[in-house]
């Protein structure tokens, strides 16, 4: 896990403003100012299409189909990401607890957190709860752009 001084800086860098022509207000909240998407009301919550996942801010590869699985917990869950180097943990101190914020690596959007050690039967014991606004699914059957 890192802390803000020993991550690396993102592949894409673009100010507020150049982010904010990217994204619509919602998905900027979420990927930008690590906001959370309420939950059951994402587009992936229940997706069972088979595809990669990628950041909607950047297009970086992030999760595939193959590692997702169903959490019930509101959110999409994946239990390791499709390249360890595709995230970056950084310690969240925010809302009075301790938590694992998750961002995209390749430009640093925020995506969610990570829990681990709750108990699910995943080869990793560990639960990438990931914002829906902050991915777009890639569908097995049609070509990436």
């Amino acid at each position: 896990m890192s802390s803000d001084t020993d991550i690396p800086a993102p592949k894409i860098t673009l100010t507020p403003q150049e982010w904010r022509s990217r994204l619509n207000p919602q998905e900027y909240a979420v990927l930008r100012e690590a906001g959370t998407e309420r939950a059951f009301t994402g587009e992936y919550t229940d997706t069972e299409t088979p595809g990669i996942y990628e950041c909607r801010a950047c297009g970086a590869e992030l999760f595939r189909s193959t590692e997702k699985f169903h959490s019930h917990c509101g959110w999409p869950s994946f239990f390791d990401p499709a390249d360890s180097d595709a995230v970056i943990l950084r310690a969240d101190d925010t809302l009075g607890m301790r938590r694992v914020e998750v961002l995209c690596a390749n430009c640093h959007s925020h995506l969610g957190h990570v829990f681990e050690g709750e108990g699910y039967s995943t080869p990793t014991d560990k639960r990438y709860c990931i914002n829906s606004i902050s991915l777009r699914l890639h569908p097995s059957d049609s070509p990436a752009h």
